[in-house]
This record gives structure tokens, C-alpha cells and sequence, in this order.
């Protein structure tokens, strides 16, 4: 005998809340029909799905399995049927992406704000982070990030030409502690640096000349994880301060900033908005791809 489909929908809802009621909440029925349907999966399955408790349920070893097992062609499942449903419709929906930090372009307001203003249907939903992880896992629908750190599973498109990153300061710091003229002598400067996290070291600044790549540990003296903390820190003549061109250009054009080391600093692969090759390509998605690439 065949199985109503709903379960799963019952099974991942729990799985993802951890909790019948909070399912039931999500879902829009009653608790007692959460917890009957997922005893109706367990029987049909002849294995426990979850260890209950009276304030909540959490996966046992085989309930863990079968939710690996059935997330991928659930997700597949749920954009087709999205996809069918909105092929006549304007898109329409929730829209979750997660973006680095450095993706000035995409970060910087036109973009998502042209956008909005052509789908208006389309809620935009989108996290800031420079944290590596699994945006599946997450319940992310695409991420923007750099090239070289994408996962080779993923379907990568084009936001940018190629980067660079660049050194800065102000000319009044420069004039009070000179120029660098090597990435080496930057260690006797004031430095104004990046981490990610607070358990994280500061990132060493790349350089590479001729081929042959490098980097310094500068050992700053002023250590953040907002980049805007930096540039302000930097135009106040507080030290130098490493990111990318982009960040930089209107100082650098207005000459409140000076770039340094520039042969040092080749360019580089740059921004893609990507998301998971096994997934379907959901109307609302497939919007903001178009978008990006015509606002290039």
C-alpha cells in the first residue's frame, strides 16, 4: 500500500522544529494531527523516528538516516512543484541568500533595491556572514561569496570581474610614518585588521610578486569584524587597512586614501552568486541570477 506524501511533510517539519506543537504551529493543524501522522510514518516504516519527552521530540539514529536520506528529493520535490505552480506567475516568495561581508556590489543597495522594485512579490531575506558553511543545511537558498571558496558541488554564477585587494591609508598618516615600499616593512606600522570571529586570528594579508605568493602576519593593532569599523578607523588617519578595491574606490578616487604595495596585489577571480547543482532552480532564484547578471 502506497504512502501519503504528507507524512514527510509532518517528519521534516518536526525534525526541523524539534517539537510537535511548533509543527503543528508551522503547519497550520492541530498537534494531535502531527503526532498521529508521524506515528502513521513509524508503523509504515517499522522504526522510531524520534525519542519523545514531554516538552520536546529529537531524531533517534535511524530517524537521523532517513532524514538524510529523503532531504535532497524532498527539497528537489518542494522546488518542482514550485516551479510548476509559478511557471504563468510572476515569482513570488521568500528569497533567503547569505553574503559575505565584502560583496560590496552586491551589498551596496542598488542592486537588491532595483530588484525589489522588480518583483515585488519576492520577500528578500538576506544574511550577512563570513562564516563557512553548508547554506543547504542552513535553509538558504543561494550564497554570494568568492570564487576560490565555493565548493566545486555548487553552481556558481558570475557577479564580477576580477577583484584585487589593496592596501590603504590616509596621505597624513604616510606623511607622519612613511610609505611602505615591501609588504615586509608593514609590520613596523600601525595596522588595521580583520577576523571573522572572535576566536579566529587575524587574517594574514596576501601578497604575490612574479608568481610567488606570500602573506604577512601584521600583527594589528586595531582588530575588527566590520569592515566599515576599518575604513573609518583608516580615513581617520588611524593606520593602514587591507580589503577589497571596491570598498575603497570612492576614497581613493577623492584621494582621502593612497593604495600601497599596488604590484604586490595582482587581481583575482571574483563574486558568485551560487547555490546547490542538485536543486532545482526555483522561479524566484532564477530571478535574481537574471537580475545579477544584467546589473553587471
Amino acid at each position: 500500500m502506497g504512502m501519503d506524501l504528507n507524512l514527510l511533510t509532518l517528519f521534516v517539519t518536526v525534525a526541523q522544529t524539534g517539537n510537535f506543537r511548533a509543527a503543528a504551529d508551522r503547519l497550520g493543524v492541530t498537534r494531535s494531527a502531527v503526532s498521529q501522522g508521524v506515528q502513521r510514518l513509524e508503523r509504515h516504516l517499522g522504526r522510531p523516528l524520534f525519542q519523545r519527552t514531554t516538552r520536546s521530540v529529537r531524531l533517534t539514529q535511524e530517524g537521523e538516516q532517513f532524514l538524510a536520506a529523503i532531504s535532497a528529493p524532498f527539497d528537489e520535490l518542494g522546488a518542482a512543484i514550485e516551479s510548476a505552480r509559478d511557471r504563468e506567475a510572476s515569482p513570488r516568495g521568500q528569497l533567503r541568500i547569505t553574503a559575505t561581508s565584502i560583496a560590496e556590489r552586491f551589498l551596496s543597495g542598488p542592486l537588491i533595491a532595483r530588484f525589489a522594485e522588480a518583483y515585488p512579490d519576492i520577500t528578500l531575506d538576506v544574511t550577512v556572514s563570513d562564516e563557512e558553511f553548508d547554506i543547504v543545511a542552513a535553509g538558504f537558498d543561494a550564497g554570494v561569496r568568492l570564487g576560490e571558496v565555493i565548493e566545486k558541488d555548487m553552481v556558481a554564477v558570475a557577479l564580477t570581474g576580477d577583484q584585487r585587494q589593496v592596501a590603504v591609508a590616509t596621505p597624513g598618516y604616510l606623511a607622519r610614518r612613511g610609505t611602505p615600499q615591501h609588504p615586509r616593512e608593514l609590520t613596523r606600522h600601525r595596522c588595521i585588521g580583520w577576523r571573522p570571529l572572535p576566536e579566529t586570528a587575524a587574517y594574514r594579508w596576501e601578497f604575490e610578486r612574479d608568481g610567488q605568493a606570500f602573506d604577512v602576519a601584521v600583527e594589528p593593532q586595531i582588530t575588527t569584524n566590520d569592515m566599515q569599523l576599518m575604513l573609518r578607523t583608516a580615513l581617520a588617519g588611524g593606520g593602514i587597512t587591507f580589503g577589497m578595491e571596491e570598498t575603497f574606490k570612492p576614497y581613493l578616487d577623492r584621494g582621502e586614501l593612497v593604495s600601497l604595495l599596488d604590484e604586490w596585489l595582482p587581481p583575482f577571480s571574483g563574486f558568485f552568486l551560487y547555490y546547490p547543482s542538485r536543486r532545482s532552480v526555483t522561479p524566484k532564484l532564477r530571478a535574481l541570477i537574471e537580475h545579477s547578471r544584467h546589473f553587471r
